[in-house]
């Protein structure tokens, strides 16, 4: 890898970090050059402004959900396993030591829902995404047999998802204690209702 390539690397390894914990507009290049020992200028010769600096780390950060959440999940054999890989996954992917405020997507989607721009064009984008998956791993649990056939797959990735952001919210925020049985309650009773 060429040493512009792995400064780049290094710089959004940490700014993924500092914006888990900060917000992305807490995420400054003043900030992040401190951090690293850089100069504004340096990281200016890598990201040419604050909104590009935030679209590099959401894109980061999404990239680092994939590796770290459906690639895992999608070895897992098709239907109710694989939904069961993809939420035990998700569930670490909060508690990840790396990103020491929790799910910077989950942070960035409140602090972006209602400005315009880049980042929340990007971020809007990726949840889609990550819906469409859902549902389509729900529509193969329903095509395994292992979910009942008139099952409303979009609804019901709707409610995984929704349980997801609960048990974030619960954990981060609340820091109670209880959360991750909560989510984990919550799931069985959604594959429960799936399957009957």
């Amino acid at each position: 890898m060429a040493k512009g390539a792995e400064t780049r690397d290094r710089i959004l390894d940490r700014a993924v970090s500092l914006a888990s914990r900060d917000g992305l507009g807490g995420l400054t290049i003043g900030t992040l050059a401190s951090e690293l020992g850089l100069s504004k200028s340096g990281l200016f010769a890598h990201f040419g402004s604050k909104e590009d600096l935030q679209l590099e780390v959401l894109r980061a950060a999404s990239a680092r959900f994939v590796d770290a959440v459906l690639r895992p999940a999608f070895r897992a054999p098709r239907g109710e396993p694989r939904l069961r890989s993809l939420f035990e996954h998700w569930m670490r992917w909060a508690t990840d030591p790396a990103l020491p405020g929790g799910c910077i997507l989950v942070a960035a989607t409140a602090e972006l829902d209602d400005h315009e721009g880049r980042p929340r064009d990007f971020l809007s984008a990726t949840q889609r995404q990550l819906d469409e998956t859902l549902t389509r791993s729900v529509r193969m649990a329903m095509e395994a047999g292992h979910f009942r056939a008139d099952l409303d797959a979009e609804q019901l990735a709707f409610e995984l998802h929704s349980i997801f952001l609960g048990y974030h919210h619960t954990k981060r925020l609340l820091r109670d204690p209880r959360a991750e049985k909560r989510g984990r309650v919550a799931f069985e009773r959604l594959v429960a209702d799936a399957r009957a």
